[in-house]
């Protein structure tokens, strides 16, 4: 049986303790979901780094930038750069309209209130949502984006499937019992199991013999046992 503890202390001694995201509070966290598309990280953060420099990191800054400052602070986040400027713009209307540009207040309130509230932002499905309400410091489960699912299929929980809402769902419930009740070490475990996702545990080729939790994952095992 896998071991939720060892394999997220075994990643935290391998990778050091994660770093969170710049963002900060619900509003920047949807930006910073927003900065670019499939890019890594260090270019998610120059894009975000030169919205909070170039125009300001709230609705209204947004909302009256200059196109042509978007357009090339858009075009470092990857391909169509005019697309981000309107989820941009959609943003910052959305939270003017819908919530008077006063974003943390979805914090004061009932959690599926505020998961709803994150919900109707550009690219925040349910585990975005969750996943940055867990940066705020409201935890409800473990969010994960593919990297971290993707480890945690391996390491043996839950089943992976055709459907990827049927292999999270299998998931979420497999490692229920075994997660920290805190929001702080929640968001730890989503970071260590994402960036072991992005550097070693990859979708093709994983690096399995440089892996530091080995010993823990059925995956390893049932590739040592192929016959060759």
């Amino acid at each position: 049986m896998p071991d939720f503890g060892k394999l997220i202390a075994c990643l935290k001694l391998h990778y050091g303790a994660p770093k969170l995201p710049p963002a900060i509070g619900p509003f920047e966290l949807v930006l910073w979901e927003n900065a670019c598309y499939l890019l890594p990280d260090e270019r998610r953060a120059a894009v975000f780094a030169g919205l909070r420099e170039q125009v300001g990191l709230n609705a209204e800054a947004i909302r009256k930038a200059d196109q042509a400052v978007l357009f090339a602070l858009a075009k470092m986040g990857g391909m169509r750069p005019e697309t981000r400027v309107f989820r941009w713009r959609e943003i910052a209307r959305i939270a003017l309209d819908q919530f008077g540009g006063k974003l943390d207040d979805i914090l004061q309130g009932p959690y599926a209130a505020a998961k709803k509230a994150l919900k109707q932002f550009p690219n925040i499905g349910d585990p975005g949502a969750e996943m940055i309400l867990m940066f705020c410091g409201m935890a409800q489960g473990l969010p994960l984006e593919s990297n971290g699912l993707r480890v945690l299929t391996r390491v043996g929980y839950g089943r992976s499937q055709k459907n990827y809402g049927a292999t999270y769902r299998s998931v979420q419930e497999a490692i229920a019992p075994e997660l920290p009740r805190g929001a702080a070490q929640l968001s730890e475990a989503h970071l260590l199991l994402r960036q072991h996702g992005k550097t070693l545990c990859k979708t093709n080729g994983p690096l399995c013999h440089e892996c530091p939790a080995e010993s823990l994952c059925a995956f390893v095992t049932a590739v040592s046992r192929r016959p060759k």
